[in-house]
Formats: structure tokens, sequence, C-alpha cells
């Protein structure tokens, strides 16, 4: 983002990563601010990633279809670490208000907070890319 490297991936991990990119765009219905990738790197327009961090985690937290919500769960920890590593203000209150919800009308004992550990997962993630 400008000139600050928030993430150095290898190439397989930018390339999985990128196709998911586009993946989330298509169903939060909003661009994700990052840039194509040219000459290993890719720029990240930071008002518009905040936008499509705020989305994709609302989207995440209202999806509560076990499957859905596996498959997302790492990209969006990555999309929070990375928001992390650019200092942008997650909006965590809608995300949370959605596991009340949830919680409240769950029928299933495991039912379980998301929110917490969707956060020290991202958090553990910011440790882990190499910059």
């Amino acid at each position: 983002m400008g000139d600050q490297t928030l993430w150095n991936p290898s190439d397989g991990a930018s390339r999985l990563f990128m196709s998911q990119v586009s993946v989330y765009q298509a169903e939060v219905g909003l661009p994700s601010g990052i840039g194509p990738m040219e000459a290993d790197e890719c720029q990240i327009d930071p008002i518009a990633f905040a936008v499509f961090v705020d989305a994709l985690l609302a989207w995440h937290s209202e999806t509560r279809h076990a499957v859905m919500a596996t498959l997302s769960e790492g990209f969006v920890a990555t999309v929070l670490a990375l928001a992390e590593k650019a200092k942008i203000e997650v909006n965590w209150q809608a995300a949370e208000s959605a596991e009340s919800r949830c919680l409240k009308a769950a029928t299933d004992p495991h039912a379980k907070e998301w929110t917490a550990a969707l956060r020290q997962k991202s958090r553990a993630l910011t440790r882990h890319m190499a910059t």
C-alpha cells in the first residue's frame, strides 16, 4: 500500500489469494481495492480495501451455511490480517451483532462464538506474513 509492503507471499500463496479475491469480490458485490499483480507486486487502494474488508466480514458473519463459512474463513482471516497490517480499522460490531443473534436463536448446543476465533486467527496470520 503506497511504499509499505504488507505481505510478501510465495508464488503459490499469491496465486491462490488473488484467485480468491475475484471470487469474494463477486460474492460481496464490491471491488476489493487490490490491484492486479504486476512484477510480483500489487497495489492496494486503502479506501476501497477498507470498504471491502467490512463488507466481507459482514457477509461472512451472516453466512451460517457450515460449508460456506468454513470455505471462506481462511480468506477472511487473511484479509483481516492485511487490514491490520495496513492499520485499517475493521468494523467488528456488525459481526458481533450477527453472532449474538445467531447464538440467541441457536438450538445447536455446539454453536460457538466465531468472531473471537476469527480475530485470533487473523492476528496469528500477521506474524506469518513476512515483509
